[in-house]
């Protein structure tokens, strides 16, 4: 059915990927590639003053070596992390990883969801290849 599946995971409190891994593999047939991708925020230059030293790298070690444990356990797994907005970043990745499916969870939307818009609603809207949603 997909030969290319793309699952964004995020690290939020609350958020749990497992239910998405678990709809890749059920949506995966023989030499599927599951991609398990986490976009970590560009910090501010302002911001980064208040950091201690080796904060972000040190982030970006932690997150690198818990998604390629993720990626293990997934036949035809491997994992990437790459920093900027989320979003857009969800986006360029699965066009240059030729994605024929994005796997994106998202939250109950409130108020704020509407204006400003959120990751999931924002691949929607914009991928260029079929989108499941997960709530």
């Amino acid at each position: 059915m997909y030969k290319n599946i793309l699952v964004p995971i995020s690290f939020d409190e609350g958020r749990d990927p497992d239910q998405a891994i678990e709809i890749a593999k059920f949506l995966a047939e023989e030499g599927t590639k599951i991609t398990l991708l986490h976009v970590m925020e560009k910090v501010p230059g302002y911001a980064q003053t208040y950091m201690p030293e080796g904060y972000i790298e040190n982030s970006l070690a932690a997150c690198k070596s818990e998604m390629a444990t993720m990626a293990e356990t997934i036949k035809g797994g491997q994992s990437a992390v790459v920093t900027g907005h989320s979003g857009t970043t969800i986006l360029d990745f699965a066009q240059e990883a030729e994605s024929d499916l994005i796997i994106i969870a998202s939250h109950q939307p409130k108020m704020a969801d509407y204006f400003l818009g959120s990751t999931a609603h924002h691949v929607v809207r914009h991928a260029r290849c079929s989108v499941h949603v997960m709530r």
